[in-house]
């Protein structure tokens, strides 16, 4: 038992070391429905589990393990089609040192107006980007591709949107490309059929994404279920993964990621 501990924390500590060297964020992701954290498996809202009450606890509980980001998604608001959950935000963003990128529900210029006064670093952008891509294209030439995340969640390769309720019949490569061309730097990336399911990544996908679109930085997003994932993922260049199931259910611990982060 003691060699299997050591044999662990080494392995944390070399994967942690590839992950570094090769310049990859972890973002833990903390989603909100009526005011909790909680997950669903494949943006299925009837499969909600509730992790915590009160998600401020979980924000500061990643800070007190030198986490430095924070993907918060309001899906209240990506259902209802307004920002929803902007206490939270507040909350957290007040209350903690974390860079949160923001998205669910985003739709007009006032919500984006709430999302930034209440806290936001970056907000993530799906929907809006499908549906009405002359608002989406106004926020990237106002705030900034620093600001602006376009969200590319997609199901067999095809853009979803409505909080995963709807697919469009935008092909999700494709779709990335052109909004490239529109000045975006930051993608988050969910194949939704892993989201939530704990079997891994979808590395063939971000290869492909990554190696038909150059200069993306890419966020990885949906499937991760250990920590030995993640090296592969800043193998293939993604710019940023983000975790939340895997940690939830304690498949990655805080503490491997601390390792990490603390070895930087």
């Amino acid at each position: 038992m003691l060699f299997k501990g050591v044999l662990r924390k080494l392995n944390t500590l070399y994967y942690g070391y590839l992950i570094q060297l090769i310049k990859m964020r972890i973002i833990p992701a903390i989603d909100i429905i009526d005011g909790k954290c909680v997950r669903l498996s494949k943006g299925d809202y009837n499969t909600k589990k509730i992790y915590n009450e009160n998600p401020l606890e979980v924000a500061k509980e990643f800070e007190a393990h030198g986490i430095q980001y924070l993907h918060l998604v309001d899906l209240d608001g990506a259902k209802s089609k307004h920002i929803v959950n902007h206490k939270v935000l507040e909350q957290i963003a007040t209350k903690t040192g974390l860079n949160i990128d923001f998205g669910g529900g985003l739709k007009t210029d006032e919500d984006l107006r709430i999302a930034f006064e209440s806290g936001a670093n970056q907000i993530t952008g799906g929907s809006i980007a499908v549906k009405n891509p002359e608002i989406f294209k106004s926020w990237l030439q106002k705030f900034g591709a620093d600001k602006i995340i376009l969200g590319a969640d997609a199901n067999n390769e095809k853009i979803a949107i409505s909080g995963w309720q709807e697919e469009s019949d935008k092909e999700l490569i494709p779709f990335v490309h052109e909004y490239q061309k529109q000045g975006i730097s930051y993608v988050i990336c969910t194949d939704i059929s892993k989201d939530g399911m704990l079997q891994g990544p979808s590395f063939d996908l971000y290869k492909r994404i990554l190696n038909e679109i150059n200069d993306l930085k890419l966020i990885a997003s949906g499937g991760i279920s250990t920590f030995e994932e993640l090296p592969k993922l800043a193998e293939l260049g993604c710019e940023g993964t983000i975790i939340g199931k895997a940690i939830y259910e304690n498949r990655i611990s805080l503490k491997e990621l601390e390792s990490y982060i603390l070895n930087k």
